[in-house]
C-alpha cells in the first residue's frame, strides 16, 4: 500500500469520525448540529408539501416550481426566508417573462430562446441586491423554455406555482420549530473564554518549565486563532439579532434557550483579546535571537508566570459560568480574581527598584496584564454582593 493510499484512508477515517461526532452531538444535546438536522427535515417537508399541493391538488402543469421554491426558502432565519422569498419571486417572475418573450420571438425554438434569454438573465443575476437568489432567473428560464409552453396563461401558472412554494417554505420555517439562534453567542463566547484560558495557561507552563528560554511561537499561533474565534462571535451576534426579526419562535417554541449575553460583552472580549495579544507581543520580543527588548529578570519572570496562571484560572471561571449560567459560581470567580490581583501587587510594587529599560519592559507587560485582569473582574467589582477584590495599581 503506497503513501497516497494510506493518506486517503486516513482522510476517510477522519471524515467518518467527524461525521460520527456530529451525529452524536445532534442526538445528545441542543446545539448547531441539532439545528442543522431540524432545518434539513423542515426543508424536505416543505418541498414534499409544496409538491402535494401544486401537483396533486391544483394539478399545476409545472408543479416542480413549487417544491423547488419551498426548498430554497427554508433558511437559517425567518427574516432571511421572507427577504429571500420576495427576492426569489421577483427574480423568477423576470425569468419566466423573459423566457416566454424569447420563445415568442423565436417561434418556440428552444436553442434560439436560450441564446436570446440566458445572457441577459445570467448578467442580471449578478446584481448584488438580489443576493444568492439572482441565479434563479436563469434557471427558471431554462424550465420554461424546455417545458415549451409560453402563453400568457402558462406564465400565470409559473408565477402561481412559485407563489405556492414561497408561501409554504416561509410558513414552515416560521411556524414549525422556527429557528431562534440564542445559543450561538453564548457558545462562541464560552469558546473564546476557553481559548484565552488555554493560551494563558500555555504561557504560564512555558515560563515555569523553561524560565528565560521559554518560547512564544505557539502562543503567537494561539493569538491568531483567538482572532478567528472573535470573528465567529461577532457573526453569531449578527445571526442572533437577525433570527429574532419577524420571528414568532420565542412565543411558539417552549424554550428557545437562555438569553445571550448583552452586546457589551462582545466589546469586553475584543478588548481581552487585544491585551492578551499585546502581552504575547512583548514576550515575543524579549526571547530568542531576534529579541528587540531587554531580557526579563528571572525573579520577575517566575512571579509573572504565577500571575499568568492565576489569570488563566479567572478566564476558566468565566467559561464555566457561560456554560452553566445561574449556577452560583460567583464565589469561585471572586476567589480566582482575588488570587490574581494578589499575584499582581508585588510585581507592580517592585518596578521602581529595577533598571530603567528593564522597568519599562516589565511595566508594559504588567500594564497589558492588569488591563486584561480588570476586564475579567469587572463583573465582580460591579456586584456588591460578591465582595470583589480591589485591583492593584501600577
Amino acid at each position: 500500500m503506497n503513501g497516497g493510499t494510506v493518506a486517503v484512508g486516513r482522510w476517510i477515517a477522519w471524515e467518518a469520525a467527524a461525521v460520527g461526532r456530529t451525529a452524536r452531538y445532534a442526538v445528545a444535546s441542543p446545539g448547531p448540529e441539532r439545528d442543522a438536522v431540524v432545518q434539513s427535515l423542515k426543508a424536505s417537508a416543505a418541498a414534499v408539501l409544496a409538491w402535494a399541493l401544486a401537483g396533486w391538488f391544483f394539478r399545476a402543469p409545472l408543479a416542480l416550481m413549487a417544491p423547488w421554491t419551498a426548498l430554497a426558502l427554508v433558511d437559517a432565519t425567518v427574516y432571511r426566508s421572507v427577504r429571500s422569498g420576495l427576492q426569489q419571486f421577483a427574480v423568477i417572475a423576470v425569468g419566466a417573462v423573459a423566457a416566454s418573450l424569447a420563445m415568442a420571438v423565436t417561434g418556440g425554438r428552444t436553442l434560439g430562446a436560450m441564446a436570446l434569454a440566458l445572457p441577459f438573465l445570467v448578467l442580471a443575476g449578478t446584481y448584488r441586491r438580489l443576493g444568492r437568489q439572482g441565479i434563479y432567473g436563469a434557471t427558471t428560464a431554462l424550465f420554461v423554455i424546455t417545458y415549451g409552453t409560453y402563453t400568457l396563461p402558462a406564465l400565470g401558472y409559473r408565477l402561481a406555482e412559485t407563489a405556492v412554494g414561497a408561501v409554504i417554505g416561509i410558513g414552515v420555517n416560521a411556524f414549525v420549530l422556527p429557528p431562534v439562534h440564542l445559543r450561538n453567542v453564548r457558545d462562541q463566547m464560552r469558546r473564546l473564554a476557553h481559548e484565552c484560558a488555554d493560551l494563558l495557561a500555555l504561557i504560564a507552563d512555558d515560563i515555569g518549565d523553561k524560565g528565560p528560554e521559554y518560547g512564544t511561537a505557539e502562543a503567537r499561533d494561539r493569538v491568531a486563532r483567538l482572532e478567528t474565534v472573535l470573528g465567529a462571535l461577532f457573526e453569531a451576534r449578527r445571526w442572533t439579532t437577525e433570527s429574532l426579526r419577524v420571528n414568532p419562535g420565542r412565543r411558539l417554541r417552549r424554550r428557545p434557550g437562555p438569553e445571550p449575553p448583552p452586546p457589551e460583552e462582545d466589546a469586553r472580549w475584543q478588548a481581552v483579546v487585544g491585551h492578551l495579544a499585546g502581552a504575547v507581543r512583548i514576550l515575543s520580543n524579549v526571547t530568542g535571537d531576534g529579541r528587540a527588548l531587554p531580557v526579563l529578570p528571572p525573579d520577575f519572570l517566575e512571579q509573572y508566570g504565577v500571575l499568568v496562571g492565576r489569570v488563566a484560572h479567572v478566564c476558566a471561571t468565566w467559561a464555566d459560568a457561560l456554560r452553566e449560567p445561574g449556577t452560583g459560581g460567583a464565589d469561585r470567580e471572586t476567589e480566582a480574581a482575588r488570587a490574581a490581583w494578589a499575584a499582581l501587587e508585588p510585581l507592580a510594587d517592585g518596578l521602581p527598584r529595577r533598571p530603567g529599560p528593564t522597568a519599562a519592559v516589565c511595566g508594559g507587560l504588567l500594564t497589558e496584564t492588569r488591563l486584561l485582569l480588570a476586564l475579567l473582574t469587572t463583573r465582580q467589582e460591579e456586584d456588591p454582593q460578591t465582595g470583589a477584590a480591589q485591583d492593584g495599581g501600577l
